[in-house]
């Protein structure tokens, strides 16, 4: 009976805890089911920090991968070219490159009659020689080395004294005929390359020289530089290694200059005048008729930066032609006047042999100084009275104070003869 008793509390007790575990189920469920609903986002990173308190790491963007460079292409360095050697020019004192101070020299004979000016060439040239050739006429004769004219002309005859000049330089001589002296020697070995390259224009006109249309013969050959270069070559000149003969020196300081000069030199058919300037340190150049002198080839003022004149003793050459020709006496020695850098001074020339070279000397007997740059010589026979005006030096005086007057220097005169 106690056992039925017990069985029968403990099956109470049982249905008793069932039961309050189904209404605490109820409570449970009825208060879920009247509160709002919430729709639950993902967590920001800003949420968890603040729910957290620690950062959250943030992905790395991936680091794009770097464009390689090119590589650059290594340019050789160039070889820098080796400056040219420069040496005097023989016959100006320029310097000059190797090549052109070894030209052969090229002596041409140019016209100075009235129909023939002006002149092609004579700017171009390095030395020009100018004496009488026949009844008072003078003539030409153009040494070139350095230059490259574009015309040279009218080309005339040849004269013994001009064959000397040349051979000095054992120059290729270049004429149009010639008198009965100068024909002889340059038909014999002499004209061959022992004194001069005899190159006659009767004989190489129509391939190295030629005749122009706007003038008359015998005022009508021409050449340039280009063929007498090719002429030189045919006739077998070779290059030269011979320095200056004549001693040449720098420009004078403008401030050694004086101001204004001439040098007048008359022959029979032309009256030659220079006018010296201070500024390009060089003598203008004017003759007869024309006035100021310019070269037809070029366009350029005649305007050497050296004027050498010279007397000789000149003569009638009884050759039959009536023509009035001269002969001179080329060596030996004479009076000169040496004008560079505005001065002018009174010497001596000097040649001792027909291939000998003609040098100038002072009073005191010491080899004159030139300027470098071009040189014309005139030569005058025995007699001939040319005049020489010397400018002055500016005084380096302070500047005149307003309503002064500047007065002028006189000029120093000489003529000579």
């Amino acid at each position: 009976m106690s056992r039925t008793l017990t069985v029968a509390l403990m099956a109470i007790t049982l249905v008793a805890a069932i039961a309050i575990g189904v209404t605490a189920a109820n409570l449970v469920g009825a208060s879920s089911s009247s509160s709002p609903a919430v729709a639950l986002a993902s967590p920001s990173p800003t949420s968890d920090v603040a729910a957290s308190g620690s950062v959250a790491p943030t992905p790395a963007t991936p680091t794009p991968e770097p464009t390689p460079s090119p590589t650059p292409t290594l340019t050789p360095t160039p070889t820098p070219e080796p400056t040219p050697v420069l040496v005097p020019a023989p016959l100006t004192g320029e310097l000059v490159k190797r090549s052109l101070a070894r030209r052969h020299v090229i002596a041409v004979m140019i016209d100075d009659l009235s129909p023939a000016r002006p002149q092609s060439g004579l700017s171009e040239a390095d030395v020009v020689w100018q004496a009488e050739a026949e009844g008072g006429i003078p003539r030409y004769m153009a040494l070139f080395q350095t230059g490259n004219a574009p015309a040279v002309g009218p080309v005339r005859s040849a004269r013994l004294y001009f064959i000397a000049w040349a051979a000095e330089w054992n120059s290729v001589y270049v004429h149009a005929g010639g008198s009965p002296q100068a024909k002889q020697l340059l038909a014999s070995s002499k004209g061959q390359g022992s004194l001069v390259y005899n190159a006659d224009d009767f004989r190489w006109e129509g391939r190295y020289l030629w005749r122009i249309t706007s003038r008359y013969s015998p005022h009508n050959v021409y050449t340039d530089g280009k063929h007498l270069r090719q002429l030189a070559k045919k006739l077998g000149a070779k290059t030269i290694e011979k320095g200056p003969v004549w001693q040449f020196g720098p420009d004078a300081d403008i401030s050694q200059r004086p101001q204004g000069g001439t040098i007048t030199v008359p022959y029979p058919d032309n009256l030659i005048r220079y006018r010296y300037d201070r500024d390009t340190n060089s003598y203008k150049r004017s003759v007869s008729v024309e006035g100021k002198q310019v070269d037809a080839g070029t366009k350029e003022r005649i305007a050497p930066k050296n004027v050498v004149i010279m007397y000789v003793r000149f003569a009638r050459l009884n050759d039959g032609s009536h023509k009035d020709r001269q002969s001179a006496s080329f060596t030996g020695s004479g009076t000169a006047y040496i004008a560079t850098n505005g001065r002018t001074i009174k010497g001596t020339w000097k040649k001792k042999s027909m291939k000998g070279p003609t040098r100038f000397y002072d009073k005191q007997g010491n080899k004159v100084t030139l300027t470098v740059g071009q040189t014309f010589v005139q030569v005058v026979r025995q007699g001939t009275k040319i005049t020489i005006k010397d400018g002055r030096v500016p005084s380096a005086s302070p500047s005149p104070s307003p309503g002064d007057s500047p007065t002028a220097s006189p000029a120093a005169s000489s003529s000579a003869s």
